[in-house]
C-alpha cells in the first residue's frame, strides 16, 4: 500500500489510499519512518486517517486565492513579486497538462519545474524557443533566480497548508541551486564618486549626491516628502505613507552638514523633495536612465544600476572603519548577513593597510636590535 524514500537526508512516506497518493515526512531515521508507514497503514484500515478529509482545489484556483491574500497583507511591490513567480509556473504548467490540483504539485514535479526554468531558452513573449517560429532568445534562469522562485513558492504553498489544501510543503523536498553565477557588485571608488558628481548638472547633482551620501533606497528617495525631513535634528525620516511602504519598515538616518546644505536649497514645487520642472516625483526607471547617461559621460564604466549608490555608501563606511551593527542601521538591513555582504575591500585599501602594518615591523625591529 505504501512506501518510503529518503531524499536529502529526510526519509518521507509514499502512500496510495483508495486511488489516491499522499506523502508525508517521516524524519532522518529509516526505522522510525517504516514504524509511522506501518502506523498510517493500520490508520487507513480502520478509516482513522484525517488527512483524508483534506479539501481538493485546483492549482489556477489556489493561485487566484494566493493573489488576492498578498494584496491584502503585502506591500504592493512584494504582490508584483509573487505575481512573476506565479506567470513562470503557469507557462511551465501549460507543457504539463496532467497536473491540475494542488495535491498534484509533488517533489518531482517541483524538481522538473526548476530544472525546466534553468535550462529552457524562453521567448520575450514568454514561450519556449520551440514553439514559436521567429523569437528573441534568452538564456535560461541564473542559478539564484531559480532559487528565488523556488522560495517564493514555498510561501505560498506553505499557505496552502494552512488552509488545509496540502499536508506537506513539496518545495521542502527539492534541493536549491548552487550559486556559482552571481553578479559581482559594483561600487564606486571615492575618484570615480567625485568624477560622477562634478559630471552632473543642477538637475541630477542634488539627488545623486543624497544617493552617495545617505545610502538611501531609489525607492525611498523618489518618495522622499518635506515633511520627512527635520533640519534641526538633521535627521531623514524613512517613514510609510498611504501611498507607499518602506521595504525594511521604517528608520532615521543622520544627515551630514553638506548633505543639509543641499536639500536646503531644493525649490519646494509640492511635497516631494525631489520633483522635476512641473513639480511631478521622478519615477524609479528615470533615475537609472540619468545615471547611465551621466556615468558614460563621466567615463565611469559598468554603472547600469541606481542600487549600486547605496552599495557605495555601505562600502565606504566599512572601509573607513564603521562597525557593521552601526551599518546595517543605516542601511536598514534587518539581518547583519546582508550588511556583510558590503565588506569587501578595494586593493588600494588593503595595501594602505599592510603599509600601516610594515610601520609597525620597523618599530620591532629596532626593539631587538
Amino acid at each position: 500500500m505504501g512506501q518510503i524514500y529518503k531524499r536529502q537526508g529526510i526519509w518521507y512516506i509514499d502512500l496510495r489510499i483508495n486511488g489516491r497518493r499522499f506523502r508525508k515526512k517521516a524524519g532522518k531515521l529509516k526505522h522510525l519512518a517504516e514504524l509511522a508507514l506501518k502506523d498510517l497503514e493500520v490508520k487507513a484500515e480502520r478509516n482513522q486517517l484525517g488527512f483524508l478529509e483534506q479539501k481538493s482545489i485546483s492549482i489556477k484556483a489556489f493561485l487566484g486565492e494566493f493573489v488576492k491574500y498578498s494584496e491584502t497583507n503585502h506591500r504592493p511591490a512584494t504582490t508584483v513579486r509573487y505575481k512573476s513567480v506565479i506567470k513562470n509556473l503557469n507557462e511551465f504548467l501549460a507543457l504539463t497538462p496532467a497536473i491540475v490540483t494542488l495535491r498534484d504539485l509533488t517533489p518531482e514535479v517541483i524538481e522538473k519545474y526548476k530544472q525546466y526554468r534553468k535550462t529552457t531558452t524562453i521567448t520575450k513573449n514568454g514561450k519556449p524557443a520551440d514553439k514559436v517560429k521567429q523569437f528573441s532568445i534568452q538564456k535560461g534562469a541564473k542559478s539564484y533566480t531559480v532559487n528565488f522562485e523556488l522560495g517564493t513558492l514555498r510561501t505560498i504553498l506553505n499557505l496552502a497548508i494552512k488552509q488545509k489544501y496540502l499536508e506537506e510543503n513539496p518545495v521542502r523536498a527539492v534541493g536549491f541551486l548552487k550559486v556559482t553565477d552571481s553578479k559581482k557588485r559594483r561600487f564606486l571608488t571615492d575618484t570615480e564618486c567625485e568624477r560622477l558628481l562634478v559630471t552632473c548638472d543642477s538637475q541630477w547633482y542634488p539627488i545623486f549626491f543624497t544617493l552617495l551620501y545617505t545610502g538611501m533606497r531609489k525607492g525611498e528617495l523618489v518618495n522622499l516628502e518635506w515633511t520627512d525631513l527635520d533640519f534641526s535634528r538633521q535627521i531623514i525620516k524613512i517613514q510609510r505613507k498611504s501611498f507607499w511602504i518602506p521595504k525594511t519598515g521604517e528608520r532615521e538616518i543622520p544627515m551630514s552638514s553638506e548633505v543639509v546644505a543641499v536639500l536646503n536649497k531644493l525649490p519646494r514645487r509640492s511635497n516631494f523633495v525631489f520633483t522635476d520642472k512641473n513639480g511631478d516625483s521622478y519615477q524609479m526607471n528615470r533615475l537609472r536612465r540619468e545615471l547611465i547617461r551621466i556615468a558614460k559621460k563621466a567615463g565611469i564604466q559598468a554603472l547600469t544600476q541606481v542600487h549600486a549608490l547605496r552599495h557605495t555608501f555601505a562600502s565606504r563606511l566599512l572601509m573607513r572603519g564603521v562597525d557593521l551593527p552601526s551599518v546595517q542601521k543605516l542601511m536598514g538591513h534587518t539581518k547583519i548577513e546582508t550588511t556583510m555582504i558590503y565588506s569587501h575591500q578595494t586593493p588600494e585599501h588593503l595595501r594602505s593597510a599592510i603599509e600601516k602594518l610594515s610601520k609597525d615591523s620597523g618599530h620591532f625591529k629596532a626593539s631587538v636590535l
